[in-house]
């Protein structure tokens, strides 16, 4: 067990190693310069070279890579040089309106597809199956920024239950903006819902044709209590599987959708980040989402274990 932790764990380090060296890489590469564009297309050669100075963009790309990536190490992602102020306090005060969305849409996605794939199995052949996959078929092939569009019209501009956007901060309270978010996090979580239900519904009719789940009903158990208490806890590796893959979706969702509904969040600055050339903030940004990726993944395969005691055993 303790030897499966220690290998995850340096699978997971040098994930992050390699996604920062590719990002680094990427962002380096692209035209433009930030001291140009931070000081004007008319700016004399002297300032712009001088800024590029201050700014530590003359040094090596190797010397720039690692004195970013030790200070990520220890919490310093830098100076932004858009906003003139710590990339770290860019993103603490982004994370806490992109963090709570992403976990909105992650519980809604959970909640949405397991009970949709669970009903789906129950009444295989029927119209309670039939019309969980027409649903399911028809969230898949629906944009979540379109949605998101259709939602704002809908509950904000015709019957004005929620708001259209933006986000009136943790200090009006948390009702105002459980609000604020719930129609992104609903944009979110629908399309990636209707993927896991068709999962989830796989899963548990591959399980319900084992012999333990004949067993069990032959034992006096319900068919209802067989289904969520053996079935649903057996179909779970693929739909963990699934589930963790999809974190990632969610999170490149929310680059989009926070831009939709005007949310400051990490997608809208990173957006905002691209469009001024910041590139300590593009990086730092991008690779702290990969950073919840990995460590997510990381989750998904402890709960493997959890999940199927056999993988324990075999670990």
């Amino acid at each position: 067990m303790a030897q499966y932790l220690f290998r995850r764990l340096g699978t997971l380090l040098i994930s992050l190693f390699v996604a920062a060296l590719l990002v680094f890489l990427v962002v380096e590469v692209l035209p433009g310069d930030p001291a140009r564009t931070i000081l004007g297309l008319d700016a004399p050669e002297s300032a712009v070279a001088a800024l590029r100075t201050q700014l530590g963009l003359d040094e090596p790309a190797p010397l720039r890579f690692f004195t970013w990536l030790g200070g990520m190490a220890v919490g310093d992602f830098g100076q932004s040089y858009a906003y003139r102020s710590g990339v770290g306090r860019l993103v603490a005060d982004r994370l806490a309106v992109t963090l709570p969305l992403a976990l909105m849409a992650l519980a809604l996605t959970v909640a949405l597809a397991l009970a949709a794939g669970v009903y789906a199995a129950s009444r295989r052949g029927r119209a309670g199956d039939t019309g969980v996959m027409l649903v399911s078929q028809l969230g898949i092939a629906v944009p979540n920024f379109w949605l998101g569009i259709l939602l704002i019209i809908v509950f904000a501009v015709w019957l004005r239950w929620l708001p259209a956007g933006g986000f009136p901060g943790w200090d009006a309270g948390i009702w105002p903006c459980v609000r604020s978010l719930l129609l992104p996090a609903v944009s979110l979580a629908l399309v990636q819902a209707a993927i896991l239900a068709r999962v989830t519904r796989a899963a548990v009719l591959d399980v319900m044709e084992e012999d333990f789940m004949r067993t069990a009903q032959a034992k006096g158990l319900s068919s209802r209590a067989a289904l969520w208490r053996h079935a649903l806890r057996n179909a779970l590796i693929p739909v963990l599987t699934i589930l963790g893959l999809q974190t990632a979706n969610l999170l490149a969702g929310t680059v989009v959708i926070e831009n939709v509904f005007q949310l400051p969040g990490l997608g809208r600055l990173v957006f905002q980040a691209i469009a001024q050339r910041d590139v300590i903030v593009v990086k730092s940004v991008v690779v702290l989402l990969v950073a919840m990726v990995v460590v997510v993944n990381f989750a998904v395969d402890l709960l493997y274990m959890v999940v199927d005691p056999r993988l324990r055993v075999a670990s």
